[in-house]
């Protein structure tokens, strides 16, 4: 009887650990994003207008700039691949209008963070995200 329950115990040992691992792979799976987006479409829209604000507007010379450009690059990254997929807000005003303001930046923030957006890159990407919260304002 002993040797049953000691053979029980030791076959059940390795499936527990192995149930441990799974669970703690899930949930590792289910922490926070990345880029700091909440998957609610207006707050993580108007994070990334935030921050791409925020960095549009640094002087070339700014000691923050390259942190400022790291983080806008994060945004932009886990926004797409969060929203990008989405068909339901593939066909919003605002979602078609910010991918509008990132594909004018991407060459500027995928290549080096040395090069500084010419003026009137950054006059038109303000006013495409202007656009953008005006149309999460209404909805759209």
């Amino acid at each position: 009887m002993k040797r049953n329950i000691a053979k029980f115990l030791t076959g059940l040992l390795p499936r527990l650990i192995s149930l441990l691992l799974v669970a703690s792979i899930a949930l590792v799976g289910c922490s926070a994003d990345p880029g700091g987006l909440t998957g609610n479409y207006t707050e993580d829209t108007l994070a990334v207008v935030k921050s791409l604000r925020y960095t549009v507007q640094l002087s070339k010379d700014a000691p923050d700039r390259p942190t400022a450009q790291a983080d806008a690059r994060s945004k932009i990254s886990a926004f797409a691949a969060r929203y990008h997929p989405n068909t339901e807000s593939a066909t919003l005003y605002s979602y078609t209008t910010l991918r509008t303001a990132l594909n004018a930046l991407a060459s500027y923030y995928n290549g080096s963070t040395r090069r500084g957006v010419p003026e009137k890159v950054r006059d038109r990407v303000l006013v495409e995200l202007d656009r953008v919260e005006a149309a999460l304002a209404q909805g759209r």
